[in-house]
């Protein structure tokens, strides 16, 4: 990751006046952990979409991560299945300007009716929905990923409302995010 950001800052002209920001101890490692989903592991029910013949309970997993850079502003919680049969994936979920000092969501935020913090906005996930859409892969397909990652953002907020995508907000996460964390859960019917 640090030769990754070198590699940008220098092209960009920035890398000698930056470079003392760039040793491993300066830069965080966050870290994504969850009480309903784990990494390599099939989600519970709770985790499965209610409808496209899916009968889960459709809840977001409870998320927790830390060790975000210093520099963050906001994050951004996004929920991907990149083995959809669609050519682009799924996007599942985009929560976006979770505030800074915000490090957990819990189980069912943005859906049942459980509030997400104050300046989280949901985009419009490609059930067309501005919430959490949960797993729902074809009948009879091998388990599914499901990618659940949090984004550590410079900013305090992206330029976007409900109305992005999960692909535009993928855009911009990445080519800002500072640091991330990501768990992988599967599911397949």
């Amino acid at each position: 990751m640090i030769a990754a950001i070198h590699s940008r800052l220098r092209r960009a002209g920035l890398a000698m006046a930056l470079l003392p920001l760039l040793n491993a101890s300066a830069l965080a490692e966050m870290r994504l952990t969850s009480d309903d989903i784990a990494e390599g592991r099939l989600m519970d029910r709770d985790q499965v979409y209610a409808g496209f013949g899916c009968d889960g309970e459709n809840l977001s997993p409870s998320l927790s991560w830390s060790g975000a850079p210093e520099a963050t502003r906001s994050y951004v919680v996004m929920a991907y299945d990149p083995d959809a049969p669609t050519g682009s994936g799924w996007w599942h979920w985009a929560a976006i300007n979770i505030p800074a000092g915000v490090t957990s969501l819990p189980e069912g935020v943005g859906t049942d009716g459980v509030p997400g913090p104050s300046g989280m906005v949901e985009a419009r996930n490609d059930f067309s929905q501005n919430a959490f859409g949960g797993a729902c892969p074809p009948e009879g397909s091998a388990p599914h990923r499901y990618v659940f990652t949090v984004y550590a953002m410079p900013q305090e907020a992206l330029p976007l409302d409900e109305t992005a995508s999960g692909a535009l907000v993928g855009f911009y996460v990445q080519n800002a995010a500072i640091d991330r964390a990501s768990i992988t859960a599967k599911y397949g019917r």
